[in-house]
């Protein structure tokens, strides 16, 4: 009721035996139906990443995989363990025992979207849609829908932006704990498009271009009077409208227009029916180069202590069960006020941003390390960072979420026009008659709160080399208006934008040379690998002086290294070429999926063994194959051996699962070198079932 003593109470019939119908605040029993309306799936991706050597072939076809609740326990900036749970797809193994947050689902606009879902450890749970707006019982809301044993989720997304899932049941703290992951809506062309030309990146369209929705026709400049008020966007802003002409001057490959158009492409006959629309794809659409994640979170570490069970914040029933629960006495804990869980009672001593904990105590600052980016099989195969580096003149797309329950603002070292929040875009049909985008300038606070997301590009002509500033604050302090909340500790993000400099490693008969580690020494020290085009680029350089050197055991180069100046520009065109040293040899292959297509499995522990020498071991690349260069003449053994996950898939974190196993044929290959390089047959891979996942 209303009030603690009311003058009239409403009797309510108990629910007692229908607990399941009623009673969301508390364990009901768990089901699993089938879905109701069941469509066929649409969606490309599972199938697309699988093909880039990315994950299993789907389980379900066209369907995305997740389990949810796995627990882990995972260690600080400080080596504090904290208890997370943890989200997973039986499908793709670079999710291991699960991640933090959980891999990113990107989905292209339109589809038919299911998501089977399979519940572990204590019940209930559910997978709950953020801002997709689907059935209730495929929404996923505690409350409203059923508590999920084996179900297969159903939505159609509408609009392109940013959304998340995450549980929605005992959600106080299955959120607090890490269950929940990003959600991004891409253009209807994208993942289609490579499905018709493998060349075509993943997550770009039938153009090449990966988009994000904008209205960059309207903007407003925040004045610094208007981004000091509360909240980021209260009204002291100027106007200036632009033609598709004059944005396209400042963000290159901008398509304005109405979303009602026709499909331009709709009479190319070069183009299948299915990158064909009723309407312009890229209507209301920007490209972007870089794409950055940055999913900031805190967690109170007495929380993980004291209540890490998955229930522990469940309350206890009362007389009346739905009616009179007790929500402070749970966990065997008292039922006065000052008993753990107190809901407001939260503390948070870690921060994070994208699963990589800022280093630092409460009441300072921390900051990440350049060159962390999300793992290709944990965000469907885009390359997205999380520190950023870019080079001048490129389109940057932030894509920011808090996923803290401490309110946030962050503050950027350059302008920035925000384009979306919540997962709509700003003046793009059909809610463009009540906002628009707006640029933020430099240092000029951008305020959120929990759950919220927003999209913001950046694009400039000089080089910058700073840090974003997240500051989390105490929310629960200074609730009046104008009263300054105090920040509990600033995380700082590098931001690098510069130039860049690249070229191509060839074989003295122009064939391209795969996998050369290549230094970069100077302002910075850097390595890259080459991929199989012999390519190499370093990005987000700053004006000075710098060394290139390439290296592979069996190969001479010609330069042996190049010493570069860069000055206000990108140097390309740096190429080597490779010689053979003589007597050396290379051995080659690939390690493809026994299951469909003959898909390539990267980070593949590759073991040569045999030859007098001491055995030798590298790793596939992202297509499958492997190079041993400089190998002598003599009798070997090429061996498959485990996937190498690193970290569990979560960026900056040494624990969790690093590798997983496969079944091989055949399980080795020999091989003799006699003056000669070899290029072996595959060897076919199927992986073995984690030890808790159904085969």
């Amino acid at each position: 009721m209303s009030f603690s003593s009311p003058a009239h109470r409403i009797p309510r019939q108990s629910i007692v035996g229908m607990e399941g119908m009623f009673a969301k605040m508390w364990d009901p029993p768990t089901v699993s139906p089938s879905t109701p309306d069941k469509r066929s799936p649409t969606n490309p991706v599972p199938e697309v990443i699988a093909a880039a050597g990315l994950a299993d072939i789907p389980s379900a076809s066209h369907t995305v995989q997740r389990d949810l609740l796995h627990g882990a326990r995972l260690s600080a900036w400080d080596s504090k363990e904290i208890n997370f749970y943890l989200f997973r797809d039986a499908d793709i193994p670079a999710t291991g025992g699960g991640n933090f947050p959980g891999a990113t689902i990107r989905v292209p606009r339109g589809v038919w979207f299911h998501g089977e879902t399979l519940g572990h450890g204590p019940p209930p749970h559910t997978i709950h849609w953020h801002g997709i707006e689907p059935t209730p019982i495929n929404d996923g809301v505690g409350h409203c829908s059923m508590e999920v044993g084996h179900y297969t989720y159903q939505w159609q997304p509408n609009f392109i932006g940013f959304y998340f899932c995450h549980c929605h049941r005992n959600t106080v703290q299955h959120f607090e704990f890490g269950l929940y992951q990003a959600l991004l809506i891409d253009p209807p062309d994208a993942f289609f498009a490579t499905q018709w030309d493998r060349t075509i990146p993943l997550g770009a369209g039938r153009d090449r271009k990966r988009r994000i929705a904008a209205n960059l026709n309207i903007i407003g400049t925040e004045t610094s009077l208007g981004s000091g008020q509360g909240i980021s966007g209260a009204g002291f802003e100027t106007l200036t409208t632009r033609t598709d002409a004059q944005v396209q001057v400042l963000w290159p490959g901008y398509m304005g227009g109405l979303i009602t158009d026709a499909d331009p492409e709709a009479g190319n006959a070069a183009l299948p029916a299915y990158l064909k629309f009723p309407v312009n794809p890229h209507a209301k659409t920007v490209p972007y180069d870089v794409e950055a994640l940055w999913v900031v979170d805190d967690r109170d570490s007495r929380w993980s202590d004291e209540a890490p069970d998955a229930r522990a914040t469940y309350p206890k029933h009362g007389s009346i069960v739905g009616d009179n629960d007790n929500f402070r006495g749970n966990a065997g804990g008292g039922t006065d006020s000052t008993k753990f869980f107190a809901f407001n009672d939260f503390n948070p001593d870690y921060w994070y941003v994208t699963g990589v904990n800022f280093p630092g105590p409460k009441g300072g600052s921390g900051t990440i390390p350049a060159g962390i980016v999300i793992p290709p099989s944990l965000i469907c195969g885009t390359a997205t960072q999380v520190s950023v580096e870019a080079e001048v003149g490129q389109t940057i797309l932030i894509r920011a979420l808090d996923g803290a329950y401490n309110n946030v603002t962050y503050r950027f070292p350059v302008d920035v026009t925000v384009i979306a929040w919540d997962g709509r875009a700003l003046g793009v049909e059909p809610f463009n008659a009540y906002n628009h985008a707006y640029t933020v300038p430099a240092g000029q606070p951008i305020h959120s709160s929990v759950a919220r997301r927003f999209d913001a590009l950046i694009r400039v002509n000089t080089a910058i080399n700073g840090f974003a500033e997240v500051d989390f604050t105490d929310t629960r302090c200074g609730t009046a208006n104008g009263f300054a909340r105090p920040v509990l500790f600033t995380g700082r993000i590098p931001m690098n934008i510069g130039y860049a400099i690249s070229g191509t490693i060839t074989d003295g008969s122009g064939v391209a040379l795969e996998g050369v580690t290549v230094s970069l020494s100077g302002n910075v020290n850097r390595t890259t690998i080459t991929d199989r085009s012999g390519k190499y680029r370093f990005s987000g350089l700053l004006n000075g002086a710098y060394t290139v050197t390439p290296s592979l055991i069996g190969y001479g180069y010609t330069p042996e290294s190049l010493n570069l100046t860069v000055s206000g520009a990108s140097l390309t065109g740096q190429n080597f070429t490779a010689t053979q040293t003589p007597g050396l040899w290379v051995i080659n292959g690939a390690v493809v999926s026994s299951r469909g297509e003959a898909t390539g499995i990267p980070n593949i522990i590759m073991t040569l063994s045999g030859g007098g020498t001491p055995d030798r071991k590298i790793l596939t690349d992202a297509e499958g194959h492997y190079h041993f260069t400089g190998v002598p003449d003599g009798n070997y053994t090429v061996t498959a051996g485990n996937q190498l996950t690193g970290n569990g898939g979560t960026p900056g974190d040494t624990n969790g699962p690093s590798v997983l196993a496969y079944y091989y044929s055949p399980t080795s290959i020999d091989v003799t070198i006699i003056g000669a390089n070899q290029t072996l047959g595959f060897i076919r891979g199927r992986r073995k079932p984690h030890p808790d996942v159904l085969p």
